[in-house]
């Protein structure tokens, strides 16, 4: 029995085919395979100029994934042609997983998000992590310009409909649970990290370190 094996052991329908899937689940419609287009038009362009937020997919050469958040002002990321699209970097917890996956793996997916909208769009293409001076200085905010971007040559695009959304109803205030209860990135990270001090101390820390500056 191998690894897997024995970390699934006690479901016994264990799903192997496409086939299986597609006996429950029927063919996409020709306008869901045809929607997918290989660059970015005026309705991608429209969506990116309006989306403060994105999600960024990538993967190391073994295959293990990482999805990493990413937010800025409106339209951060800049559409450079119908091919190409770039990201800024700004200041993180600089643990560079998407930068190190992309040096052996250079594949990733984003998801544009745009508040109160239900529609998502999805790009996928090739990555390269760039230094240009001109590229990063017109992506500066409050007077700081960000030390890399990523360049994305776009080779799929496709709008993802609003069901998720919907029945989520992330958009909807009085759905919102109360999350006071819920742990802050301070609480995770000293108890996670097993760090000596308390959730205070390491918040003041990173303040006093200026790792809590956004740009």
């Amino acid at each position: 029995m191998t690894d897997g094996d024995v970390r699934f052991s006690e479901y016994s329908e264990i799903v192997t085919s496409v086939e299986e899937i597609r006996a429950t689940i029927a063919e996409p419609t020709q306008a869901s395979v045809d929607k997918v287009i290989d660059r970015l038009d005026d309705y991608c362009r429209a969506i990116i100029a309006k989306s403060p937020f994105i999600m960024i997919a990538s993967a190391n050469p073994d295959g293990q994934p990482d999805i990493s958040p990413k937010g800025d002002p409106l339209g951060f990321v800049r559409v450079l042609d119908e091919k190409h699209l770039a990201i800024p970097e700004r200041p993180g917890n600089r643990r560079l997983d998407t930068f190190i996956n992309l040096l052996d793996n250079p594949n990733v997916a984003i998801i544009f998000m745009i508040p109160g909208k239900g529609e998502t769009l999805r790009v996928k293409g090739e990555a390269r992590i760039v230094r240009d001076e001109a590229l990063r200085e017109t992506m500066a905010v409050k007077g700081r310009i960000p030390e890399f971007a990523v360049v994305v040559h776009v080779e799929q695009a496709m709008m993802h409909c609003p069901k998720s959304i919907v029945r989520s109803k992330l958009w909807e205030p009085d759905a919102w649970p109360d999350h006071s209860d819920t742990p802050s990135i301070a609480e995770t990270s000293v108890a996670h990290a097993n760090l000596d001090m308390t959730p205070e101390e390491y918040r003041a820390s990173m303040v006093a370190a200026g790792r809590a500056k956004l740009y």
